[in-house]
This record gives C-alpha cells, structure tokens and sequence, in this order.
C-alpha cells in the first residue's frame, strides 16, 4: 500500500523518467525504439549525485552563431549518435554566382559559326580594318581590367618618369570587390615597375597608384581616359577609375581594337603586356609575378600586345594583337563563360583563319568570297 500511495504522489511518468535516466543512454535508445521512432532531445547532465525526488533538468543548447555571408547547414555525425551527442559540422552552402551584364541581357543566346563561348567578339585586320569576326560587338558592357590598358596609355603618354618611385597608400586598397594584394601598404617601387605590374599581371592596388601619383590627382587621371577615348573615336566607352573593379567601366568590342590599335604604337605597352614574368624587390623579399594570359608562352603564337580582365558582371574579358597567317589581327573577346573559355575562343579564331587563303583574289568553287563569321 505505502508503495502505491508513493507512485500515485510522485506519478507514473516521472517515476519512469527517472528509471530510464538512471539505467543509462542504452535503455533511453530502446525506449525511443518502441516509442515514435524519434530520438529525445539531447541533454547535458552535471556528473556527480542528484538530489532525491528532484527531476533532472535539461540543459539549454548554446545557440549556433549566425552566419554572416554564407547560409550554412547543420549535421549530425554517426559517431557522435553512437555516443548520444549532437557534433554539429558546419557546412557552406552553395550560392550561385551573379550573372554578368552579358547573361543578362541574353547575349550569350546569339550564335555564331564558330561556336565562341564568348557573348561578344570582334577580330579586325589591324592594317585594312576588314572584319573578319563580328559577334554582338556594338554592345556596351563592363571591361574589367582591360581599363589598364587605357592607364598605361595615359601614363605613357604623360611623359612621366618611369625611375619616380611611387608608395602603395590606404587609399589604393580596393573597396569595390575587396580583392587582395601582394603589394602592402608601404611597398615603394617606380613607376615603371607599377606599370609592368599593371599591364603584365593586372595588379589593382598599382595601376591605382600610377593614376593617384598623375597631376592633378585621381580625378585628373580618370578625365584624362575619358578625354583619350573620345579622342580615339570610342564613343560608347566610359571610365570612372583607372583599375576596371568597377562595373562603371565601360565600352564596346569596336571602341577596344580601336584602343588596341593605339596602344600597340608604344613599345614599351607591347613589352610589358607580353611579358611572361617579372619580378619586383620588396625589401629582403622579391615578389615573382606571371602573366595572367597563358597564350604569351605558347611557341604557336605571335602575340604583340594582350590584356586579360575579370569581375563577375563583366564575365572573362581578353584582348589581343597577334599575327596569324601573315595577317596583323586585332582580337576581342567579352563576357566568356567559363575560367578557360577566352583563352579556347581565341584558339578556335586561330584555327579558323588558318584554314583561310587570305589572298586578295581567292574565291570559292561557286565564284564567291571566301565567309566572314558576323551575327
């Protein structure tokens, strides 16, 4: 009698709970089994004796950190079951990238005989102006960091000493994409040395500095591009800062060969955009950079002048000088889809025009011209 006027006082459930809890995590698994099938929360008990007729109390959970970039998702590893714990492993969650100006605006939809990968395209005779390649190249999109080709333009044009030694400042950080750096603030190299950078492997924090270091300023430099560009007759192109981080940089396939064809006139803007690599002192260290387009060491072309470019709103940018089949051609490419897929257009040109008998007076079996890929 004494034995149920106690389990009717303390009642049924919590007497259970308590005989489960004190034979173990083996006999909380089996009541779990023949229940619902789900397991009780995990909890965490303090060791030592508990206090009589007192319910154990549940822990609260420390609250997971709130991701602040990427969505992330929890799981729950199979020997952390085994040992009645939840291990939560952190996972990123996939985030798809922002679709550049080009997707956009549907122009990776026009096709092409060659099947380019490149939304727009453009291949010019350098001498003739014939085009030989015309995919979508009145569009007016961001260029990237083929903006460093008009800054080297500008900068060799200005006549200003390349032995001037220029200091990398706070204010060459890059604030519009956040992307790094191997020249920390206070690397002091000439001008010359920043322009190399610039050209050859697209460094951001020195082609800022050279327009920082120009008279007048940022501000000075950056009408200065725009002031070039009309002067070269591209029309549709605009600069707001010297680098190409941002997506305000912006022109055409036609306005660029007409830039190409104006820089190709320096040499020193052909030797260092071709060159393969360069390296810089810095203090005790030398820093040992590479070209960021793998066509310059290749034996089967001919390049005179290059440079690459990429954000994601302009997609992979590449413009070239090269010499094909004893041709002097300008070569653009916009908005490729794909890390590879400029440099594989522009093989797919190669092979194309080296297939072609660009004699003035070759003709088909049918009496007509040799094709031109247009779109």
């Amino acid at each position: 009698m004494a034995w149920g006027k106690w389990l009717r006082s303390r009642g049924w459930l919590s007497v259970l709970i308590a005989c489960l809890i004190a034979a173990g995590p083996a006999t909380v698994d089996a009541a779990a089994k023949k229940g619902d099938g789900k397991r009780p929360a995990a909890t965490s008990v303090s060791k030592g004796k508990k206090a009589a007729g007192k319910r154990p109390v549940a822990r609260k959970a420390k609250a997971a950190p709130r991701a602040k970039t990427k969505a992330k998702k929890q799981v729950v590893t199979a020997s952390a079951k085994q040992r009645g714990k939840s291990s939560v492993r952190r996972v990123a969650a996939v985030v798809p990238a922002r679709p550049s100006y080009g997707h956009a605006f549907g122009l990776h939809e026009t096709a092409d005989p060659l099947g380019l990968k490149s939304s727009v395209a453009l291949v010019v005779d350098q001498d003739t102006g014939e085009v030989l390649i015309n995919k979508n190249a009145q569009a007016v999109l961001p260029i990237a960091s083929l903006t460093k080709l008009m800054t080297a333009l500008v900068v060799i044009e200005a006549q200003q000493p390349l032995d001037e030694v220029l200091t990398i400042t706070a204010e060459d950080v890059d604030t519009e994409k956040g992307s790094s750096s191997r020249l920390a603030l206070g690397t002091r190299l000439t001008r010359g040395e920043m322009l190399h950078l610039a050209l050859m492997s697209s460094e951001n924090r020195a082609a800022n500095a050279l327009g920082r270091h120009y008279p007048g300023g940022l501000p000075a430099f950056v009408e200065a591009m725009n002031r070039k560009a009309r002067e070269l007759g591209m029309q549709d192109t605009r600069y707001v800062e010297p680098t190409g981080l941002s997506s305000r940089n912006q022109s055409t396939a036609r306005d660029l060969a007409l830039l190409v064809k104006a820089a190709y006139q320096y040499p020193l803007i052909r030797e260092l955009s071709t060159s393969p690599e360069y390296g810089v002192a810095i203090g005790k260290r030398q820093l040992h950079y590479r070209n960021t387009n793998g066509l310059v060491y290749k034996d089967d072309w001919d390049i005179g002048l290059q440079k690459t470019g990429y954000i994601s709103e302009a997609g992979r940018c590449l413009v070239m000088q090269a010499q094909l089949a004893g041709r002097k051609l300008i070569m653009v490419f916009l908005d490729s889809a794909g890390r590879y897929s400029r440099i594989g257009d522009a093989e797919r040109v190669r092979r194309w025009i080296e297939e072609l008998d660009f004699s003035r007076d070759m003709e088909t079996e049918d009496g007509d011209p040799m094709p031109r890929v247009t779109s």
